[in-house]
């Protein structure tokens, strides 16, 4: 009886993931073209005297109200030679990213049948980390002097649990969540719940737009952060049920266990030991849950309200 159990299961664990891949080989042959523009290295190489050149082939990087001697001030900048020097020592090669971003915008036509992919271009933006990625019209922008590595001398006097992200290994989870904020509207609802079932359902765009990679990393924690979370997971729903938060809009709880910190703030001993981002964590699990239980699309879920999915998903913390 034991044995038919155990071949049963493993025979479940071989279709599932047959299943699996079989998605994948499908989602590889969707067929997505676009260009990738190494903006940062050709600004890196312009010269005054061909400044104009850039100009004309790429006019909607430098606006008209700038005049040319603000570019070629930069051009000159010492500051600017620093960031073009570093990033080609990081980055002299992009095809990784490149054959990443193909997968992601595989993807997202997948499920999204109206994506269209953009142009990609990757910039230096003196290390602006609050436009890591950026979304306008049919382009993506991604500086790259805010993934040199979080011990780099550029990120000296930024806060570290803001620059333990700024790893090249977060570009592609950057992209899919400015993805993700296009097709998931902004909740309705000040609650908590609702707040936190958004970034829940950016988190579960993310395990299907990008498969590969790990949970830690999109979510932005470290391996430790993760493993905290989830062994911790009980107590830190006990606690939202108990202090009666998921209904409260008060909006300081956003910055408490919604946002980047260098904790979340349960205002207990334990703080210094929690991650931030918690609440996103907790949103992440209750979605799985309900997609799991629940037979509706990827679509249906993103625009489906917080308190159906809440007391549809019958969310049970792992112990």
């Amino acid at each position: 009886m034991i044995r038919n159990i155990i071949f049963i299961f493993f025979a479940a664990l071989l279709v599932s993931c047959n299943n699996k891949s079989k998605l994948e080989k499908e989602i590889e042959q969707i067929p997505v073209e676009f260009e990738l523009i190494r903006f940062d290295q050709k600004f890196a190489s312009v010269t005054p005297e061909t400044l104009p050149a850039l100009k004309a082939e790429y006019p909607f990087l430098f606006p008209q109200r700038f005049h040319d001697s603000i570019w070629v001030q930069r051009i000159n900048d010492t500051i600017q030679h620093e960031l073009n020097r570093e990033v080609e020592k990081e980055f002299p090669d992009f095809s990784s990213e490149e054959d990443q971003l193909q997968s992601l915008f595989q993807h997202l036509k997948y499920y999204f049948p109206s994506f269209e992919a953009p142009t990609v271009i990757t910039v230096t933006s003196e290390v602006d980390y609050k436009n890591k990625v950026l979304l306008a019209d049919d382009y993506l922008f991604i500086s790259l002097d805010t993934y040199l590595g979080k011990n780099h001398e550029f990120y000296l006097g930024i806060q570290t649990y803001l620059k333990k992200n700024f790893e090249r290994n977060q570009i592609l989870p950057d992209v899919a969540a400015e993805y993700a904020k296009k097709y998931i509207p902004q909740p309705e609802s000040k609650t908590f719940l609702a707040h936190m079932l958004y970034y829940g359902k950016i988190l579960y765009l993310k395990d299907i737009l990008l498969p590969q990679t790990p949970d830690a990393v999109k979510i932005g924690y470290t391996a430790e952060e993760y493993t905290w979370a989830v062994e911790n997971e009980e107590q830190i729903w006990k606690y939202f049920v108990e202090r009666q938060v998921l209904f409260n809009s008060d909006t300081e709880l956003y910055s408490r266990f919604l946002y980047p910190a260098p904790f979340s703030k349960f205002y207990l001993e334990l703080d210094n030991e929690s991650p931030a981002m918690l609440g996103q964590y907790i949103g992440w699990e209750i979605i799985r849950q309900y997609m799991s239980r629940e037979k509706v699309s990827i679509r249906e879920m993103l625009v489906t309200d917080a308190e159906t999915i809440f007391n549809k998903a019958n969310y049970k913390p792992r112990k």
